[in-house]
């Protein structure tokens, strides 16, 4: 009878312990899906040991301030250990059409190049935190897109399938203002430049 309580008790306590680690071992693989960023624009080593994951509204003035940033961190990095993925979220009024043009223009193998005139113009094309759409094509023009493809591309199911996973992604990870930083996976304590340089260097120190 002692031999048959001790098993039951082995039993029980192991299917509780299972049973109390399977959410927490699927939300960390949810949350880890969430940051993986696959369908995502990057810059540097694919196989680099630390990971940004920026989270980024065009129309976002602080976006425009903190991206020039980490783009010189990456230029000043060694070539293998960060590593820079963008998605896009639209949280000032109107941003979705802007958001849709920067996915259209990955088609063109030019994202990089119109995120950065698209940020450093937002004063042509944003006004009091609302973006006024028939300034954003011009604000771009200069860049050798081809414009009717972009605007045709816009509104392809690819262009809305990333649009709605980066969307998805950010209310998991509840991510509720730009720009937001993962440091892999590992959020900012607080939200600063020193912060996330902080965060950075601990991780290449790792």
């Amino acid at each position: 009878a002692v031999v048959v309580l001790v098993v039951a008790l082995v039993a029980a306590t192991v299917l509780y312990e299972n049973e109390d680690t399977q959410p927490l071992q699927s939300d960390a693989m949810a949350r880890q899906a969430a940051l993986a960023s696959d369908h995502s624009p990057t810059l540097g080593d694919p196989g680099a040991k630390v990971h940004i994951v920026e989270f980024l509204d065009p129309a976002c003035g602080t976006c425009a301030l903190f991206f020039p940033m980490v783009k010189q961190w990456m230029a000043e990095a060694p070539p293998d250990k960060l590593r820079l993925s963008v998605r896009l979220v639209a949280f000032h009024t109107g941003s979705d059409y802007a958001v849709r043009i920067l996915e259209a223009s990955r088609k063109q193998d030019k994202f990089w190049q119109t995120l950065e005139a698209l940020l450093a113009s937002q004063n042509q094309w944003v006004l009091n935190h609302i973006v006024q759409q028939d300034r954003v094509l011009p604000a771009i023009a200069g860049l050798g897109l081809n414009m009717d493809q972009l605007v045709a591309d816009m509104n392809t199911l690819e262009v809305m399938q990333r649009i709605e996973q980066d969307k998805k992604d950010a209310v998991f990870l509840k991510v509720s203002a730009t720009p937001e930083y993962f440091v892999n996976g590992r959020p900012l304590p607080s939200f600063g430049q020193q912060q996330l340089l902080d965060l950075v260097r601990e991780e290449l120190q790792k």
